[in-house]
């Protein structure tokens, strides 16, 4: 899906007074969050349990403490910090969505010992990697390749999957199909693909069935693919629980609005920046380049809200300089602007503190608590 410039009001960002704001700053507005999460249990039919948000954007205890509070009590998440701030935060059910090997697999099994009252679970796509867990309480969920050939095994290597599913014997929990690569722009052709894929994985599911391997749980799309999971007929009363994991609608960014418009979806983290400099005519930098706001998804990295006809340029890693057309005004030096990423999770892991905003006021100062990793070395 090509990227398309948003239309973004500035009005729900506009902080009264930042005289003592440093920029560039991540601001995150608890009321938006709030829609957010009422929007996506809407399409959910108002329940919760269907959903396993990956906690990779949300990154604040803060907000995972105010899903948790929402009902929303399933996560999942992709390192050991972040598995343990959603423990930490209300979480009951963690998956921890990456095949960890090492001292990352030791780091989880303290893990799992030091939150008891937590069910934690873990991919694999070995059978060695599945024996690692024997002898433990940890969950397994296979990882099976949805089409995006970044990790698992490939959805027509039926005897392969069902020979794990057995052999990972009690604590085999389900399937873990993640469809993150669902972005084609024409929403019925995006649903025709995603539904061949759930095509495929309930027959997956009943292979394994059939072999004494019981799925408690399929988990199943990523954002782009919120609606065609919701909708899907075969999730619908089946025999195993059915979650969707969409993270990113929590905050959500300039891509996840283009890929779901209409809901009543709205960004809700937003990078505050200051124009720093007037480089050449119709043209100014601000203070965002890609250590504030992530570059990860390509050029524009961000959507000036209230400014749809600004074109924000490839930053470097304090700067993003911004072109406007010859019809507009040049923002002043010192003043101003609220920035929506095209991709929030990363941009939100750049920042150490986040403002929470309330009535146009900062009301407090969060740590982002799960920002970048746990120590190294151990």
């Amino acid at each position: 899906m090509d990227f398309m410039y948003s239309t973004i009001p500035e009005d729900p960002y506009r902080i009264t007074d930042l005289s003592n704001v440093m920029t560039p700053a991540l601001a995150i507005y608890p009321e938006i969050v709030d829609s957010n999460v009422d929007v996506t249990l809407g399409l959910l039919g108002g329940d919760p349990n269907r959903w396993r948000p990956h906690v990779k954007t949300a990154k604040l205890s803060f907000t995972m403490k105010r899903l948790a509070d929402r009902g929303v009590r399933a996560a999942k998440c992709a390192t050991t910090l972040e598995l343990v701030t959603a423990c930490e935060a209300g979480m009951n059910d963690v998956l921890l969505a990456y095949s960890v090997v090492g001292a990352n697999a030791s780091r989880l099994r303290e893990i799992a010992t030091e939150h008891p009252q937590t069910r934690i679970s873990v991919l694999v796509e070995t059978p060695e990697q599945a024996a690692r867990w024997v002898g433990t309480a940890i969950g397994i969920f296979l990882d099976v390749n949805s089409g995006m050939n970044r990790t698992g095994i490939e959805q027509d290597h039926v005897r392969e999957i069902v020979s794990l599913a057995r052999a990972a014997g009690d604590l085999f929990r389900g399937l873990h199909y993640y469809d993150g690569h669902m972005h084609i722009a024409d929403a019925a052709e995006r649903q025709k693909a995603a539904w061949a894929g759930y095509d495929q994985l309930m027959s997956l599911v009943a292979a394994c069935e059939s072999a004494g391997a019981h799925v408690g749980e399929v988990i199943t799309s990523g954002t782009p693919a919120l609606l065609c999971g919701a909708q899907y007929a075969g999730f619908q009363g089946a025999s195993f629980v059915h979650r969707v994991s969409p993270g990113t609608v929590v905050y959500n960014d300039a891509t996840s609005l283009e890929d779901l418009p209409g809901l009543g979806y709205r960004a809700a983290a937003v990078v505050i920046a200051a124009v720093v400099s007037h480089p050449i005519p119709h043209r100014f930098t601000c203070d965002a380049g890609h250590k504030a706001v992530s570059a990860d998804a390509g050029v524009p990295t961000c959507v000036v809200a209230g400014h749809e006809n600004f074109t924000p340029l490839k930053p470097s890693e304090e700067h993003l300089p911004v072109d406007v057309p010859a019809s507009a005004d040049v923002p002043a030096i010192g003043a101003y602007l609220y920035l929506v990423p095209r991709h929030v999770c990363p941009s939100v892991n750049n920042f150490d503190h986040a403002l929470i905003v309330e009535g146009g006021r900062v009301t407090s100062v969060e740590v982002v608590t799960a920002r970048g990793r746990e120590r190294a070395f151990r």
